[in-house]
């Protein structure tokens, strides 16, 4: 599977912060053998993170894009608005899903206002900025993914559920 990940962050992008999540997704993709096609870490910028999703999804070198911060209530948190107009179909079960899972760890979890869908062929999925949510959203997106992924590839659909040690 080829990932982009996107870290949205006004102070990583200011290399005033280390990306801690983005690094996380990375292990996490190099771990399942997923390739990392595509990387950046930008302000919370919406025109910003609007153009490089367009860019990563629409050129055919990713089959989903997991976004890491920008989902809260601050004044800059804009993942999701710079998300949602790109969205053919969006997923509000599964973000509900990743929501319900860090629910288990933090108590702020529902907080978090990232969604989850398809542009096209690709998946786009918005996680928390902190790596504790970004844990969280991959105990149930590392399951879902290559299914989401097949499917949106034109796969056919196998309602087998992936075992446990797909979520690692």
């Amino acid at each position: 599977m080829r990932l982009g990940v996107l870290t949205v962050s006004d102070a990583c992008s200011a290399g005033e912060r280390e990306d801690l999540s983005g690094a996380l997704l990375e292990g996490w993709a190099a771990e399942q053998g997923h390739a990392v096609t595509r990387r950046a870490v930008v302000p919370d910028d919406r025109l910003t993170i609007t153009r490089t999703l367009l860019d990563w999804s629409d050129a055919d070198e990713v089959d989903a894009i997991l976004t890491t911060g920008g989902t809260g209530f601050g004044p800059r948190d804009v993942t999701p608005e710079a998300t949602r107009p790109l969205l053919d179909r969006d997923a509000p079960g599964l973000a509900d899903r990743v929501r319900r899972e860090g629910e288990e760890a933090t108590f702020f979890a529902s907080l978090s206002r990232g969604l989850a869908g398809a542009r096209g062929r690709v998946f786009i999925a918005n996680l928390p900025g902190s790596p504790g949510g970004v844990r969280d959203a991959l105990a149930v997106l590392g399951r879902m993914l290559p299914h989401v992924v097949d499917l949106l590839a034109g796969g056919g659909p196998d309602h087998t559920p992936p075992g446990p040690e797909a979520s690692s």
